[in-house]
This record gives structure tokens, C-alpha cells and sequence, in this order.
């Protein structure tokens, strides 16, 4: 910046400043509102290349506190790498991305983002089979410091009631003592969902939730994502339209690295371009 303030700014004010000397960082929308105010997350003109192939193309797209937002598209459309460079394991070649416009992404590590209170779930549950289910959420709580050691503290109350309200919440109560291997394959991704939120992220990323799951479990994984969104944002990465239609407010949709289309369920299935290029005929 050109000038040096008499006093320190807080970091919403230094960035309102930043941009205003740096036109490269303005947002692109100068005409009526601005999407990017009040964003939990913002990314924009994100840039990926892999051997000359471009993953993400300019890649805008800003997730509002509290939102919960499908992300939708056709392999390759750049999903799975948008996730990776919010997390920090993918550095884009170019574009900005912000955490609440506090944290720049682009500067912190994969564990620095994940303390910042970002948390992925992947599509394969990892979690730890030959552990019951309590430790798992217990070991989840207690953060990095290594299974035996976490294993030989006492829990304080706060704690073993946060774990208590957790189980309840992913409705694995009545099996909190039960070994998570013997778990079905959607108690896991429940199981894996609750150990992320005793992290106590502001924003959770997850990859095809109910991929193998029975319908049952698949309308209980609805229920769970509804009830999480509000205290946090939820971003879905979900193929299954009936799934992402029973829980979507808005869906983005992704096309060869850049937003191919937005808005709620009813629109993004009448658009022409997203019928032609990802839900068919």
C-alpha cells in the first residue's frame, strides 16, 4: 500500500484499502452488487494448469456464512481440484482466494488451513476401524498430539458433552462403544462427518457423501447436511441429482474449470447448456 496508517487496521478494513490500490484484486462484478460481500469463502480467477491442461479456468465462485452450496458437474469439469486448492494441497498459477476475507489461502499450509477452520471429507470414510466409535470422535477432539498419548488424558466434561452431542447429532448414539469397522458403510461417512465437526470448522467440504449408500441412508445423510448448514458452510460435491435436489438451496455447476451455470435446482435443470454438457437428454 502506498501509505502507512497513523494506526493498525483490522484485517476487513486492510483488505477494503488493498483493493482499492490494487485494481488486479477488485472484483470483477464492479456494476450492482457485489457477490463476494460478506463471503465465507472467495475465490476468484483461480487458474490451474497440469501439463498444459486447465483444470480450473478462471474459476470464480464466492460461499456465502451459513450456506450450504452443491457443487455439480461432469468428470474433469475441475470439482475435486477447486476442493484441493482450498485446502492447500493444489497452488493455483494465478487468481485469489480468501477465508472470510481474513486468511489468504494461497499463503497458508495444508495444516495452517485446516486449523483456520476448514475441514474435506473425502468419499472414502477414513476413520479408525479398530477403535469404537466415542474414541474416534475423542480423538478427533483432542487434535495432533498421537493416538496413545490422547488415548491416556482424562476427558473434561466439556469435552466428553461436546462428543455426547455429536454422537446424537450423526445418530450414532446407540453405537458409541461399538468398533467403527463393524459400522455399515454409511455410519462411517457419519462417523467421518462428526469427527470434522468436532474440529469445529466454519467451513466443511464434502466430496460424494452418499456414494454407496442404501436409500435410508441416504435420506438420513440429507437430514444430517440440511441440520449442519446455518452454524457453518457446507459445500456438496454430489453426482446424484435426487440426493442434491432434497437438499440444495443453490447449485453451481462446473464446466471445463469455470462456472457453466448457478441458481436453484429448478433452473440449473431447465438451462440448455448444463442439459447438454452434463445431464443429457
Amino acid at each position: 500500500m502506498s501509505t502507512t496508517p497513523d494506526t493498525p487496521l483490522d484485517a476487513s478494513t486492510w483488505w477494503e484499502a488493498f483493493v482499492s490500490e490494487n485494481s488486479a484484486y477488485a472484483p470483477r462484478h464492479a456494476a450492482g452488487p457485489d457477490p463476494s460481500q460478506g463471503a465465507m469463502l472467495y475465490l476468484e480467477d483461480i487458474t490451474v494448469s497440469f501439463d498444459g491442461f486447465r483444470a480450473l479456468n478462471e474459476l470464480t465462485l464466492y460461499i456465502e456464512p451459513g450456506e450450504l452450496r452443491c457443487i455439480i458437474g461432469p468428470n474433469g469439469a475441475g470439482k475435486s481440484t477447486m476442493m484441493d486448492v482450498i485446502t492447500g494441497k493444489t497452488r493455483p498459477d494465478k487468481g485469489v482466494a480468501f477465508f472470510g476475507h481474513q486468511l489468504d489461502l494461497l499463503k497458508l499450509s495444508e495444516p495452517e488451513i485446516a486449523q483456520s477452520g476448514i475441514g474435506r471429507k473425502f468419499q472414502k470414510p477414513t476413520v479408525f476401524e479398530q477403535l469404537p466409535v466415542f474414541v474416534n470422535l475423542e480423538l478427533a477432539c483432542r487434535g495432533p498430539r498421537g493416538v496413545w498419548r490422547t488415548l491416556g488424558a482424562r476427558l473434561s466434561s466439556e469435552e466428553r458433552d461436546r462428543i455426547d452431542s455429536t454422537l446424537n447429532l450423526i445418530g450414532l448414539s446407540a453405537q458409541r462403544l461399538q468398533r467403527a469397522g463393524a459400522l455399515s458403510h454409511g455410519q462411517k461417512q457419519w462417523l467421518e462427518i462428526g469427527m470434522l465437526l468436532m474440529q469445529e470448522p466454519r467451513l466443511l467440504l464434502i466430496d460424494e457423501p452418499v456414494a454407496g449408500m442404501t436409500h435410508e441412508e441416504t435420506e438420513r445423510t440429507a437430514e444430517l447436511l440440511v441440520s449442519l448448514a446455518g452454524e457453518r458452510s457446507v459445500v456438496v460435491v454430489e453426482h446424484d441429482m435426487e440426493f442434491v435436489r432434497s437438499i440444495a438451496r443453490k447449485v453451481t455447476v462446473l464446466h471445463e474449470g469455470s462456472v457453466l451455470a448457478e441458481g436453484d435446482m429448478d433452473r440449473i435443470q431447465s438451462d440448455p447448456r448444463v442439459i447438454e454438457v452434463y445431464l443429457g437428454a
